[in-house]
């Protein structure tokens, strides 16, 4: 425990005294004025005393410690966080918004103003303040979420206009899913993007750009990758080039801080595989027009599937749900081209347990792919049929479903004629299924039994890595959890 020190500021930084060294200094000093045979155990009113003056103590240490770390941006938190950071001329992103590209079908020249459209969810999101559809029947547009935030939607899912159709606009939906926003920068990734803004001024234009492009509002992930050789990389970049990969930002802002940062003669349109965005760059001092290439990330929407079995009472629908967040948390962390790994998924999901001492779950398998397509759980419908009988206990049941195929269940329990209880078939799953009720079935001795897929999974096994310019994307809907 060592003897009591005043708190000192030495070359190692602060040093203060824990509470028990301040309690034996007081108790020490207490014992000098009163006596060596004062009684001061635990029950004595006068060493309560003493132990509470020692807690209100060892608080101001504690408050002396914080105020130290607030001096460095390594220690520093919250509001002294936000405050150190303002030096390298950056601050706290705040929370972001999710957008979703619409489709409005109807009359040609019909003007929607100020619409908002309702999810699945019952979220809003609003369109452009007059939307326009044009010659063709349809029209494009970026709807904004109202609330900020990771709120996701699933394709076709953002389709009911609040208020009703405005006359001549028929239909709208979202073909693909949206791009989920950012909660509010938490203080472990303020101090990383602090850490590579005093790389702005460097001596090296790669870092250079790195940190510009970092320093644009509102951009959340950045990939670049430059090619000093004469020759196309494998990554498909033509040589001599600089290529940046951007989520965020607008284009007029991307491109400035690339042409400000870049290296001289080199070629910001190298990419030969995605699509790139070009926006013409005007220098403020010679007015010379410069045009400059950066690709935005594709958003890849993964899904994941597990099958956990649980251990104890304690594994409920609360600390599923938090598994299914832990994995999307996972996946919405990675960056442009990071690979989506099945053992970081086991990690993520195992992070919610209380005590790994004392597991009340286990992970008996991850399947993660691009598209959920085979039977991951299910168990009986509305009816369990009639005519069965006990000799169809492990009898596989053949699930029924429009453009799927071999997705089996084993009875596991017959009452009366009835199937009441079935488990899917892991080595013949199926493909092709979808959330279900009721799905008619094929095989023993009975009929009528109906199935309710409950869950899908994907239909790959192993990691999934990402090109240069795609980033995975969770979605709490896409993460499936099924038990054994």
């Amino acid at each position: 425990m060592g003897a009591y020190f005043a708190p000192i500021i030495t070359a190692g930084g602060l040093s203060v005294p824990t509470y028990q060294q301040i309690l034996a200094s007081l108790i020490t000093t207490y014992r000098s004025i009163y006596g060596s045979t004062v009684y001061l155990q635990n029950d004595a009113a006068d060493y309560q005393w003493i132990s509470a003056v020692a807690l209100k103590l060892n608080d101001a240490m504690g408050l002396c410690q914080l105020a130290y770390n607030a001096r460095s941006p390594v220690t520093a938190i919250g509001t002294d966080l936000d405050s150190i950071v303002k030096l390298n001329g950056i601050a706290r992103l705040p929370a972001s918004f999710s957008t979703v590209e619409l489709v409005l079908s109807g009359t040609p020249g019909t003007v929607v103003i100020n619409g908002v459209i309702a999810d699945a969810n019952g979220i809003y999101w609003s369109l452009p303040s007059s939307v326009t559809i044009g010659v063709g029947g349809t029209v494009n547009a970026t709807a904004v979420c109202q609330q900020s935030g990771a709120v996701s939607a699933n394709p076709n899912t953002v389709i009911t206009p609040v208020g009703g159709f405005t006359a001549g606009w028929t239909s709208v939906t979202n073909p693909a899913p949206a791009v989920v926003g950012l909660p509010i920068e938490v203080d472990s990734q303020l101090r990383a993007r602090q850490s590579v803004s005093v790389a702005l001024p460097s001596e090296t234009r790669l870092a250079g750009t790195i940190a510009g492009l970092l320093k644009v509002a509102n951009v959340t992930l950045i990939n670049v990758l430059e090619n000093q050789g004469s020759a196309t990389d494998g990554f498909g970049n033509l040589g001599h080039s600089l290529t940046c990969v951007v989520l965020g930002g607008t284009d007029i802002d991307v491109a400035t801080a690339i042409y400000n940062n870049r290296g001289i003669g080199c070629n910001t349109q190298g990419a030969t595989v995605p699509t790139m965005t070009i926006v013409a760059v005007t220098d403020p001092n010679s007015g010379n027009i410069t045009n400059i290439g950066f690709v935005r990330p594709t958003i890849v929407p993964i899904f994941v599937g597990l099958t956990i079995q649980g251990l104890t009472a304690a594994f409920n629908s609360a600390v599923q749900a938090q598994v299914i967040a832990a994995v999307v948390a996972y996946l919405n962390e990675l960056q442009i081209g990071e690979a989506v790994l099945q053992s970081s998924l086991y990690g993520a999901a195992l992070s919610v347990m209380p005590n790994p001492l004392q597991p009340i779950f286990s992970i008996r398998s991850v399947t993660l792919g691009l598209t959920a397509t085979s039977i991951l759980a299910g168990h009986i419908g509305a009816s369990g049929g009639t005519g069965y009988v006990g000799g169809d206990i492990g009898t596989p049941l053949t699930v029924v479903q429009g453009g799927a195929s071999g997705g089996t269940f084993l009875i596991t329990a017959v009452v009366g004629g009835a199937v009441t209880a079935v488990a899917p078939v892991a080595a013949t799953i199926g493909t092709g299924y979808s959330v279900a009720n009721n799905l008619a079935t094929t095989g023993g001795t009975g009929t009528g039994a109906q199935i309710d897929i409950t869950s899908v999974q994907p239909s790959g096994t192993s990691d999934l890595a990402m090109a240069f310019y795609k980033v995975a994307s969770g979605i709490t809907a896409n993460v499936t959890l099924g038990a054994e």
